[in-house]
This record gives structure tokens, sequence and C-alpha cells, in this order.
């Protein structure tokens, strides 16, 4: 007991303001890293490389065990070498969030055609949620979704709850498939976006959640977009943004979100909230 106190005094007496600095900066990469590793199935296997660490420290602390050491330095540098090849989607996640930080003379819309973008999302949702037509409206904001509009139909049409309901008339051509809105144009339709992998969905008590809920998800996971869901069953309207689903949402509630989600004008995010969204929520 006296020898742990020392180490403790020994250490307090070295800590100052640097090393207060330096330990709030690793953690606030570690939550970043966390924060992108949330409901995703690299999650599940963090825990588990997490949980053999402590077992491991544990078992070699207290026993000798030679050869089980001689395993671990054996096997340590090709499991160094496997975590970028297991963690690529999400690596590559977290540094086109840190090039987008550097794209700062990009132009922005106004707030009058983002505002007549959003009442023309609206407008249709609620008119296709009465008629129970399923739809799935991805909306983008700084990621690009090149990609995935190229596996759809180039519309490049202006945004307008009427063609907007044309699309998702049942049995029409560009119907099935997600309708891909830039800014004040539809930029293509019938589009096929990554199935969520989450299992969110899976432990919902609504069973109501399709192919269409997992896109919405799915693409809310891999881009910063957002995804407006009609559910064909139910008539159901939600919402998917960063992994997470709202639902049950009215046409007032949904404009507000969306209101909220593409906010122009001055109020663009500083630096760290850039790198960092949790902390725009935060503050």
């Amino acid at each position: 007991m006296t020898t742990l106190l020392n180490n403790l005094f020994f250490v307090f007496q070295r800590f100052d303001l640097l090393s207060a600095l330096d330990i709030l900066i690793v953690t606030l990469i570690f939550f970043g890293l966390f924060y992108l590793l949330r409901d995703t199935q690299a999650m599940v296997l963090l825990r588990g490389v997490i949980l053999l660490i402590v077992l491991t420290a544990l078992l070699t602390g207290f026993v000798s065990l030679p050869a089980f050491s001689w395993l671990l330095r054996t096997t340590l540098p090709a499991m160094l070498f496997a975590i970028p090849v297991v963690f690529a989607p999400e690596i590559r996640r977290g540094l086109e969030r840190l090039g987008r930080v550097l794209a700062a003379g990009e132009t922005h819309l106004t707030a009058l055609e983002m505002r007549s973008s959003i009442q023309a999302v609206v407008g249709a949702a609620s008119r296709l949620s009465a008629r129970q037509h399923g739809a799935l409206i991805i909306i983008a904001r700084d990621d690009s979704l090149r990609d995935y509009m190229l596996s759809g139909v180039s519309l490049e049409s202006r945004v307008s709850p009427e063609l907007l309901l044309q699309i998702f008339y049942p049995n029409t051509p560009l119907h099935d498939g997600a309708v891909v809105i830039e800014g004040t144009r539809i930029a293509a339709a019938a589009c096929v976006l990554p199935l969520s992998s989450s299992g969110i969905l899976t432990h919902s008590p609504d069973r109501q959640m399709g192919l269409r809920h997992r896109a919405a998800l799915g693409i809310s996971e891999v881009t910063d977009a957002v995804a407006v869901v009609v559910s064909e069953e139910t008539g159901f309207i939600s919402i998917a943004h960063a992994g997470r689903m709202i639902r049950r949402l009215d046409p007032e509630r949904l404009e507000n979100i969306l209101v909220a989600f593409f906010r122009t004008g001055n109020e663009k995010p500083r630096l760290i909230e850039r790198v960092f969204p949790f902390l725009r929520r935060a503050g």
C-alpha cells in the first residue's frame, strides 16, 4: 500500500496543464473513434478485442505463462496489420470527415432554396403516407452520393411534390429504389443503396420495417445524408441520419427536423464540430 501511494504521489507531482491537455486530446480521439463505430459490426468486433486484451493482461500479469506470452508476441504484429483491413469502411468514413473540414470554399444554397426543397419533400411524404405508397428519399449534405446515383436513372429535375408522387406511384418504372436529392434538384431515381447491418431493425418491436428502412439506415451509416422513408404497409413516415432512425413522424415534425439538419446562413459549425459532430449536439 505504501508503494502504491508513493507511486500515485509521484504521478501527481509531475501532472501539469500540458499533461491535462495531452489526456484531453487522446480522450477526444478515442471518443470520436467509438462514435464512428457505434451500431456497426466493427463495434462488436472491437468489444471482443478489448475483452481479449483485458483478459490477456490479467493472465500475464498475475501468472507466469511463458508459452502463452510467446504466442502473443508472435501474433501481435499480424493483428496490427489486420486492423486496417477489418476496419477499412470506418477508417474511410473518418478520413472523409476530416477531408470535409478543408472543403470550406464550396458554394451553399440560400435558406429560401433549401426551404423550398424541404417543403416539397414534406408535402410529397405527407401525401404518399396518406395513400400508403412506399418511398425512400435521400437528401445529400456534404458527402458525395455520386456512386449511388450512378446505380439509378439520372433525372436532373427540380424538386417538386408532384414529381416525387409520380416517381413513387406503385408499379411505375422508377418507384422501386431511392430518389437522391441534391439541393433543389432530383439528381437520380431508382438508386440502389447499401443495406444496414447494425441489427437495430432486428431488435425493433415493429415488424413492418423492410428493405426501405434497412437501406435508409445503411446510407445514413456510410454518409452524412438524411433519409426520409414512407412505409408501404403502414404509411408511417420515418427519418434516418447517422445510423439512427426516428419513426411515426407527422408532416410538421418532419419539416422541423429537416430544417434543423439543413440550417444555412451564418450557422456554420466550428472546425472542431465538423471533425466531431457529437460536440455540435452537446453544445
